[in-house]
């Protein structure tokens, strides 16, 4: 499974890449339009910080530590920074979820945030949000630029 896992993650990563690559003009990374409460350029740094924290810190070991605070707060990050902050993201999620045996995705996730639940329940969760967020970029992107 861990190897599926990786893979749909490394997918959906490049896919976040390439949203925020598509963005015709840097200013419409962080606009946003009426009823709309985050940008692009907010929803990648959260989705960063959420999962080098959630996949690269409990899983991987990386010690990255988060500051969810930040990552709504920031703005006009660079794009070039953002596809950087993404590309590193891919290699800890692959490094962490590499050698992930069946027995540790099994085991009940090192944080509960929806009740004690298994590390595989929770990376399909995380999962299933990288693309709820990603649909939302995609889609403000289009409604920005046409």
């Amino acid at each position: 499974m861990e190897n599926y896992l990786a893979e749909l993650y490394e997918r959906d990563l490049l896919r976040l890449k390439d949203e925020i690559k598509s963005f015709k003009d840097d200013y419409n990374i962080w606009r946003k339009n009426d009823g709309i409460s985050n940008s692009a350029g907010t929803l990648v740094l959260h989705l960063t910080g959420n999962l080098n924290f959630c996949i690269g810190t409990k899983i991987g070991g990386t010690g990255y530590v988060r500051n969810r605070e930040q990552e709504f707060s920031a703005t006009d990050v660079p794009r070039l920074e953002l596809i950087a902050g993404i590309e590193n993201l891919i290699e800890v999620v692959k490094t962490s979820l590499k050698d992930l045996s069946q027995q540790r995705l099994e085991e009940i996730y090192p944080l509960e945030m929806y009740g004690q639940k298994s590390t595989a329940y929770y990376l399909t969760l995380f999962l299933a949000h990288l693309n709820y967020h990603l649909g939302q970029i995609n889609y403000l992107r289009r409604i920005l630029e046409g």
